[in-house]
């Protein structure tokens, strides 16, 4: 510390945590006390915050590797509980997007599609200990010799399994409203005649990039809670981009940091890893992410201090300007609007509905809080930042 100013290192930070001494509060608790005692006092008193979210995150899937047969076969094509798994990587290796539908449903020709498994359903059977079907087919040759395979495994029985997933915590995302006269379904789910609801997925104050907007302390190693297990940022997710509007406090006013995410898929839970059908678009796959913000210094308290009042979204018309790609903003809305449960956009009041669950987020921030303050938790050293404006 220097003067009225605080300056701490997570290597600091983490021999707190291994002596039982590091003061943890969830990312709701830090709005109260910094409110209470300022950002430098709040900086010097606590060292970490933590977050969540509980959402569905299409862009995720996972890694399988499921082991040599006798004879052996290079893989070309796969199936889990008839669910198609990428098969073009190695002899028996695939990815199962959690997007991925069933072989034979019969998608929206039967309007709308109700989609009732795919990849997404399979990873929460497999991390329920449900025994799932795998078959997979090769083109056969001389060191693969075999031409099909087909068994019964659980997670146990496969070599590897890695959740993998390109795009997870949106930093902000859209709320979506139909201006049509007809009923819509979106990935945004069920969107009413001429603007009746509005959906929006994001958890608010608990939402880990909107605590730490500017990615000072998050990048390639940063260590989160994923899935009910531990895994890391791999890299920024796939649509990152932090050059978007910005209100004065830092925090985006739309679309922004992205991260990738990897993790040990048979350390987790079906309790924060749930497959999710879709009404008339398709399947995913909800996803419980909790990420500990290390307090280094008085911005990073006020970061963390974030309230719903603060972070504003954009409103969009899903049925004629998102699917044009005419990024038409019909106005700006504030968290604290979307929670209460209804806001008021040109003059209509519309009642509000998220797809993510600030219950669930809540919960994984206490989690999380528990296993830092037991100390089965330390905070992992970034080996390169997020790209940052």
């Amino acid at each position: 510390m220097k003067g009225n100013k605080v300056q701490k290192t997570i290597s600091e930070i983490n021999e707190k945590i291994k002596q039982g001494k590091a003061v943890v509060v969830t990312a709701e608790e830090m709005i109260d006390i910094v409110a209470r005692h300022g950002d430098v006092d709040a900086a010097r008193r606590v060292d970490v915050v933590t977050t969540g979210t509980f959402s569905p995150m299409c862009s995720s899937g996972a890694f399988l590797n499921f082991g040599h047969t006798s004879p052996r076969i290079r893989a070309t094509k796969v199936w889990i509980n008839d669910v198609p798994a990428y098969g073009g990587i190695a002899a028996v290796d695939c990815y199962l997007g959690v997007t991925e539908v069933v072989e034979g449903d019969p998608l929206n020709s039967v309007y709308p599609g109700e989609f009732r498994y795919g990849g997404g359903h399979v990873i929460e059977d497999l991390v329920s200990g449900k025994v799932v079907h795998l078959r997979a087919e090769g083109y056969g040759t001389d060191c693969y010799p075999a031409r099909k395979i087909d068994k019964k495994m659980t997670l146990n029985d496969f070599k590897d399994a890695i959740l993998f997933n390109p795009r997870n915590a949106y930093q902000n995302y859209n709320c979506a409203v139909n201006m049509s006269d007809k009923t819509i379904y979106t990935y945004m789910g069920m969107l009413r005649p001429k603007m009746a609801n509005a959906n929006y997925a994001t958890s608010g104050q608990l939402s880990p990039l909107f605590n730490d907007p500017f990615y000072k302390t998050l990048g390639i190693g940063s260590k989160i809670f994923l899935g009910g297990g531990e895994g890391f940022i791999a890299w920024q997710g796939t649509q990152h981009n932090p050059h978007v509007a910005r209100a004065e406090n830092g925090i985006p006013t739309g679309g922004a940091g992205t991260i990738a995410t990897i993790g040990d898929l048979k350390k987790m839970t079906p309790e924060w890893l749930v497959g999710a059908s879709i009404l008339g678009y398709g399947v995913s796959l909800h996803v419980g992410i909790g990420i500990p913000i290390p307090v280094l210094n008085e911005e990073m308290a006020r970061y963390t201090a974030v309230k719903d009042e603060d972070i504003y979204t954009q409103v969009f018309d899903y049925s004629m300007d998102y699917p044009k790609c005419e990024g038409k903003s019909l106005g700006e809305v504030s968290y604290k609007d979307l929670r209460s449960g209804a806001i008021t956009l040109k003059g209509k009041k519309i009642v509000t509905a998220p797809l993510s669950s600030y219950f669930k987020a809540r919960q994984i921030a206490n989690i999380l809080k528990e296993w830092i303050e037991k100390g089965d938790f330390l905070l992992g050293e970034p080996q390169q930042l997020l790209s940052s404006p």
